[in-house]
Parts: C-alpha cells; sequence; structure tokens
C-alpha cells in the first residue's frame, strides 16, 4: 500500500547527538571549573552512555539511573574524582545545555522539504520530554511534524511494540501505510517491523545489513524509496 505517514527518530536520525553533546559537556566543565581533559573523557563516556541507554531501553534503569549513572562511570573510567553532589549538578545542567546547541546531520532540511509536502510527518523517540521539544524547537524542526511521540508519553520505549501501536493512533495512521527512518537497529528498525511498519535504516556508518532492509548512508538516499 501507499505510504501515507513517515516517522522519524530524532538523536542521531535527524539531529547530531554526539556533536551536540560534546558541546553541551565542554560548556559544562567550563562553568563548574572542572580540569577535564574533554577528549579522554568523552572517548569513555560515549560507550557508557550507549550502555545505559541500551538498559533504560530494556526498563531495567529508572531516567535517574541513567542520567547520574553514566557520569559517576565514566569519572571512575578516567580516575577523577568528583562529589556525588557535583555529579547530580552536572547532570542537571548537560540536560540544560543540550538543546541550546542544534546542529543537524547534512541533508536534514532539504529532505523534510522534500517530503513534507506529500506525506504526514511525525517523531518517535526515547528521549526525555522536557529536550526533545525543545531540540526540535531550538532547531526548527518542530514545523515539519505533526506528531511528536515521546516514551515518557507512551509509558514505553523502542523496540516495545506498544509505543509504535500508540504512534499509530496518536496519528490516525495504520502501519501497512507507515514506515520508521532511524538509526537505532534494535529500537527503530526491528521495533517498528514488528510492529508492521515498513523500515528504512540510517546506516550513517555502513554497516554490512540484509538487502531485504531499505538502507541509506546519508539523508538525500531517502528519496530512493518515498
Amino acid at each position: 500500500m501507499k505510504i501515507n505517514h513517515i516517522f522519524f527518530d530524532l538523536d542521531h536520525t535527524l539531529w547530531d547527538f554526539e556533536t551536540n553533546s560534546d558541546i553541551a559537556f565542554d560548556a559544562i566543565f567550563k562553568k563548574h571549573n572542572l580540569k577535564i581533559d574533554l577528549h579522554k573523557f568523552l572517548n569513555y563516556y560515549r560507550g557508557i552512555n550507549q550502555k545505559y541507554w541500551k538498559l533504560y531501553r530494556e526498563e531495567k534503569i529508572s531516567k535517574e539511573d541513567l542520567r547520574e549513572g553514566r557520569l559517576k562511570d565514566t569519572f571512575a573510567k578516567i580516575k577523577y574524582n568528583v562529589s556525588n553532589d557535583v555529579v547530580n549538578y552536572l547532570a542537571i545542567d548537560y540536560i540544560e545545555f543540550l538543546p541550546n546547541n542544534n546542529i543537524l546531520f547534512e541533508g536534514t532540511y532539504e529532505i523534510l522539504d522534500y517530503l513534507h509536502p506529500n506525506y504526514e510527518l511525525h517523531i518517535i523517540t526515547n528521549g526525555f520530554n522536557e529536550v526533545q521539544f525543545k531540540k526540535l524547537d531550538n532547531s526548527g524542526l518542530s514545523k515539519y511534524f505533526d506528531k511528536i511521540i515521546t516514551s515518557e508519553e507512551a509509558g514505553v520505549k523502542k523496540p516495545n511494540p506498544h509505543i509504535f501501536q500508540f504512534a499509530l493512533n496518536k496519528a490516525n495512521a495504520v502501519s501497512n501505510e507507515s514506515i520508521m527512518i532511524g538509526d537505532n537497529w534494535e529500537a527503530d528498525i526491528m521495533g517498528a517491523k514488528s510492529a508492521g511498519f515498513d523500515v528504512i535504516f540510517c546506516n550513517f556508518n555502513k554497516e554490512p545489513v540484509s538487502e531485504s532492509i531499505k538502507s541509506v548512508s546519508n539523508l538525500s538516499q531517502i528519496k530512493k524509496y518515498l
């Protein structure tokens, strides 16, 4: 059937999370006068953050565990002593600073301008409500999207099939007229497929994937499929 609804992931798909996150950490470390080798910190933090997000998706840790645990583990790795109070302040400031810088992946505006006249566009994100809406507003992306579905609103996280059904209901859509576009194989691609969506994998790292899965290495290539 014809695709009428396109559901995008936000972080790592349209919004360049790693670049914006790096800028936020640089700012909050300077604010708190922490003499930290930023490159060394980020080298460990990225992998630790991914581990914590996986646990969060699997409902094994809370939002608070994620926000503070990833910092504590990284400081431990680089052997930098910091109090629990400072970790708490950093976690709060990080969430505050993160949506202030809104670097997007190349071609974001162009592909949305191309799709917007012909499809209903929506967001499905596991990110925190208080951050994701600011990112969308501050980056100028809000105007493109009809419905914004967050895991906090849905009560479950991708790849849980219930969030995809929640999104379909909110958008007044059906799965066989819908496609999910995202970068996370487990959360976005396998999760959406299990809910009956077509999918496009944003394979920016050019990983080997099955030819049965639509895959793009940059956003402009989405035009091949839509």
